[in-house]
């Protein structure tokens, strides 16, 4: 069974604690493309936890759009609810995650961060198995959301060789 009619990936949502700064990083920094903005959404019944799965009082003062790249779109928010946790989540927490973005010079890509002032966890990391062909190396937004370098220009062994990983 499949999801009937999907065909892909629409966009990737996120909260951040200051619009403005997020903007300035992810078009400055990373070089995204500012494309436009909505809100504030506020309601006064519960439509916000009906629909969103938020505080019924939260109010979604403004949200952003990005595009990253050729076909990756950052729906960006900026949330004030009465219950809401500052603290962005690590991988090892339920709910954790990153966003992944590929480069062709990783080297390049993590000397320019740098420059920028981001900091980058570690040194860039050789993938074995499956990823083999692949380095990849973390950075932290400055609101401590997590991303994810990768860069394989001579592709994965998977792809190479799949059945050798079924």
């Amino acid at each position: 069974m499949a999801l009937p009619g999907l065909t892909g990936m629409d966009h990737i949502g996120f909260t951040v604690p200051d619009l403005e700064q997020a903007r300035t990083f992810l078009v400055d920094v990373l070089g995204c493309e500012y494309l436009y903005s909505l809100g504030p959404f506020i309601h006064d019944d519960d439509w916000m936890a009906e629909h969103l799965g938020v505080h019924p009082r939260a109010v979604m003062r403004r949200n952003s759009f990005f595009r990253c790249g050729s076909q990756a779109i950052f729906e960006v928010f900026q949330y004030e609810a009465p219950d809401q946790n500052r603290v962005p989540p690590r991988n090892s927490d339920v709910g954790g995650h990153h966003v992944a973005l590929y480069v062709d010079d990783l080297d390049a890509a993590v000397a320019y961060l740098r420059e920028c002032g981001v900091r980058v966890l570690g040194e860039p990391t050789a993938s074995a198995g499956a990823h083999e062909g692949q380095r990849w190396v973390y950075f932290l937004a400055p609101w401590g959301m997590q991303f994810e370098l990768v860069s394989y220009p001579e592709g994965k062994a998977y792809f190479r060789t799949p059945e050798a990983f079924a």
